[in-house]
């Protein structure tokens, strides 16, 4: 069993590899009966760092834009 994770959506494979090609090959050969979950949402690191007041919330970065 493999378990792979990636702050990368699928879309996105060509350009971290450089290839589209490449990247396109990679995930033919990782997702043949693969099963897969999309986790939206800000991870339990970046929660508690807004948290602390360490980094700054997206809606309010926007907002003082």
């Amino acid at each position: 069993a493999i378990l792979l994770t990636s702050n990368q959506s699928l879309g996105a494979w060509g350009d971290v590899f450089g290839d589209a090609v490449i990247a396109s090959a990679i995930l033919d050969r990782l997702l043949h009966h693969a099963t897969t979950i999309n986790i939206k949402g800000d991870s339990y690191r970046l929660r508690e760092k807004r948290k602390a007041g360490l980094v700054r919330s997206t809606v309010t970065a926007h907002a003082e834009r």
